[in-house]
């Protein structure tokens, strides 16, 4: 056979490949199978003075019911066009919520929480169980639980939501479902009933189950601060606690098991004295932070942003990753989709010990 009918042969072969809906490993190995993580997102900023008018507008113009039903504004990576994904597994969204206003009933399968930046007054009734929304909390929405919103006040309150939204839709795993249209409940008990069956530390009550997600619906600002500035004042006495110089952390957690309060979602709060910076850390899997108070810089890979209370920012899989803080010190949450990751066997950390 010569060059030329070998070449011939293998059009034909290629040809024959594309209409029988084919792909040759040879000719797509690179792109399959990378050297190291190379996603589609990119580090990316949302400050919150941009984020809040934005919201307070779309509350003026767009209301709130069945449709649309919650009056949520998503954060779009630009490495993402054409969706509306914080990065390729994480859904986040400031969510806007007037005067009066209700958030009519719904369930899904993806898994939710809320984090609350500032604000109160606000109920969330998970389960016709009402929980209450103030600043610092963390509040959970387990897949498939009916939930709905109400904002008891003359004032308006937003928050973040936080859903697994992207990986549910990649595995087609996803069903949604409307509630009543009336309210569950509009008490407002100082203490929601899951609080008062499993928001006692160290003590299990032998007469509930376990549940894939955590029992427990509301992480209280209280004690995730109390716990933090302990980790730092035993830092100070000379005891272990923190994870690394000046930066102390806690780790959302099921009271019934001691995992991650989500499945697919980990939550965490970390604080860094003033004057600390970071190990430069590269993890697998991507995550998304919201400045809870203070003022740092962040450093993702070679992008450098200057943050303060309330902005996001995105952060890669594998993309290097510093935190520092000068005068103010800083308290930031971070989601991601790390116990995901974890499950499938794929997770892996590098870290890189700041230089002296």
């Amino acid at each position: 056979m010569t060059i030329t009918d070998e070449r011939a042969a293998l059009e034909r072969l290629y040809a024959d490949f594309e209409a029988a809906h084919l792909t040759p490993l040879w000719t797509q190995r690179e792109g399959l199978m990378t050297q190291a993580p190379q996603p589609d997102a990119v580090p990316a900023l949302w400050r919150w003075s941009v984020l809040h008018p934005l919201a307070e507008r779309s509350g003026d113009l767009v209301p709130v019911g069945r449709g649309g039903e919650r009056r949520a504004i998503a954060l779009a990576n630009p490495g993402l066009p054409g969706t509306a994904y914080a990065t390729p597994t994480l859904w986040a969204a400031i969510q806007y919520l007037g005067p009066g206003e209700e958030a009519p009933a719904h369930r899904h399968t993806q898994t939710a929480f809320r984090f609350v930046v500032e604000g109160e007054g606000v109920w969330t009734n998970v389960e016709g169980d009402p929980v209450a929304m103030r600043r610092g909390d963390l509040l959970l929405t387990p897949g498939m639980h009916f939930h709905e919103h109400h904002n008891t006040t003359e004032r308006p309150m937003a928050w973040i939501d936080g859903l697994d939204i992207p990986l549910v839709r990649q595995l087609d795993a996803g069903f949604f479902e409307f509630g009543p249209d009336r309210l569950a409940t509009r008490a407002t008990p100082a203490a929601s009933r899951n609080e008062r069956l499993w928001g006692h530390p160290g003590l299990r009550p032998l007469g509930a189950p376990a549940t894939p997600s955590s029992p427990l619906m509301a992480y209280r600002w209280e004690h995730t601060d109390a716990a933090l500035t302990a980790q730092l004042e035993l830092e100070d006495e000379g005891y272990p606690g923190v994870v690394e110089p000046g930066h102390a952390v806690v780790r959302f957690t099921d009271p019934a098991t001691a995992r991650d309060a989500l499945s697919t979602i980990r939550t965490e709060m970390h604080r860094l004295r003033p004057g600390t910076r970071t190990a430069t850390t590269r993890v697998v899997g991507s995550a998304v932070w919201q400045v809870f108070d203070g003022t740092g810089t962040v450093e993702i890979g070679d992008q450098r942003y200057d943050v303060t209370k309330g902005d996001l920012f995105a952060v890669p899989s594998w993309a290097p990753l510093t935190l520092s803080t000068a005068d103010s010190g800083l308290d930031a949450f971070r989601f991601s989709d790390d116990p995901v990751y974890e499950a499938l066997g794929l997770a892996r950390t590098h870290r890189e010990e700041p230089s002296a």
